[in-house]
């Protein structure tokens, strides 16, 4: 991916990158996760950990903390949002609640305390550590999260860091998400992202930044078990007279599948395209295409085992690893049902809501 040009796709021009669109990377996404899901799958959560400091570093922090990424090798980044005990109450208002990642300033440093989960690619190729891992975090125990919560940048090697073992996922196999602990860890106060409080909007900000793409994923596990689905009844009788296509419920079975994946292609590709044309600003139609596209390969995925039958269910069936892999996208990088409550209900809610501007490339709050 590093020499194909990806990770250097992640970083502006003027840092040495050549970033490109939320709609170049949907594009990518849709034909890689096609083949195998891994591979996306590591690159966003590398634009996950660099997303921040591209969006609020200053020139300083961007020189230092993105030259790993546009030099050749294989550098690796990191976001630190989900708690050992969840994150979708990583907003709560109440400050006894939420994140409980803590960092308190002694002196020119600050002291980083706490434990994270699912930190995709934090723990490096080999277990030294991602080159840069952007840790959620409080820098006050008794303010809200609009005024405490802040990205703080941990770079490789730095002492009191430890991956406590891996996660082992039913899919996603090739996909490391371990547990991080921060023990007494010491950066310089410099490498604050932003001002106290704007951890909350890089947050949200970055998550929405990989919507489209996981639906555009969810389109490619879709084709390829559309591919599977329609190989197998174009050619199998299964001891019948006729092809199992030529049966009307199969084939109707197989329209609708067809016709979903083209709805969530143009879906996600609408929602990449918002994004760029809002500035990145976007919050409706990027997570609202994630929440369709995952929960809709779900089901298509499972209607593709419905045709083929009994058969898909091997412990070497494709359709099967397939369905492992995309049982994850409704769950991660914020599920599902926190995203629904925590941005597109808020979003409704709020006055002067406009329902059309997303068709006109607006932003609706």
């Amino acid at each position: 991916m590093v020499d194909a040009g990806f990770v250097k796709g992640l970083i502006p021009v003027e840092n040495g990158g050549h970033r490109f669109s939320n709609l170049q990377f949907a594009l990518a996404c849709e034909e890689l996760a096609r083949v195998e899901i891994n591979t996306p799958t590591i690159v966003l959560g590398t634009g996950l950990g660099t997303f921040p400091i591209i969006t609020a570093g200053t020139p300083e922090q961007k020189e230092r903390f993105l030259a790993p990424f546009v030099d050749g090798s294989p550098a690796l980044a990191a976001i630190a949002f989900t708690e050992a005990a969840g994150g979708a109450n990583f907003d709560h208002p109440d400050p006894r609640y939420g994140v409980q990642t803590f960092a308190v300033r002694d002196g020119d440093e600050w002291v980083i305390n706490g434990r994270k989960a699912y930190t995709t690619n934090a723990s490096g190729w080999d277990d030294d550590g991602a080159d840069i891992i952007s840790v959620v975090c409080r820098i006050d125990e008794t303010k809200p999260p609009a005024e405490s919560l802040a990205i703080i940048v941990v770079e490789k090697g730095t002492p009191g860091v430890t991956f406590s073992g891996i996660i082992d996922t039913i899919g996603h196999l090739a996909t490391n998400s371990p547990y991080v602990d921060f023990v007494d860890v010491r950066v310089p106060v410099e490498n604050l992202i932003g001002a106290p409080g704007d951890g909350l909007a890089l947050t949200k900000g970055s998550f929405s930044w990989t919507c489209s793409s996981i639906a555009a994923a969810a389109v490619g596990k879709m084709r390829r078990a559309f591919e599977i689905a329609y190989d197998f009844v174009s050619t199998e009788k299964r001891s019948g007279s006729v092809p199992v296509i030529d049966h009307q419920n199969a084939g109707y079975m197989l329209a609708d599948i067809k016709t979903r994946i083209e709805v969530g292609r143009y879906f996600a590709w609408k929602a990449a395209d918002h994004f760029d044309k809002t500035g990145g600003l976007d919050r409706e139609l990027s997570n609202m295409s994630k929440i369709y596209n995952s929960e809709l390969s779900v089901q298509t995925v499972y209607d593709a085992m419905r045709l083929v039958g009994v058969d898909s269910y091997g412990d070497r069936a494709p359709l099967g690893d397939i369905m492992l892999d995309v049982l994850c996208l409704p769950i991660y990088d914020g599920g599902n049902m926190g995203v629904r409550r925590r941005h597109l209900h808020e979003m409704l809610r709020t006055p002067g809501y406009d329902p059309l501007a997303a068709a006109e490339n607006r932003l609706s709050v």
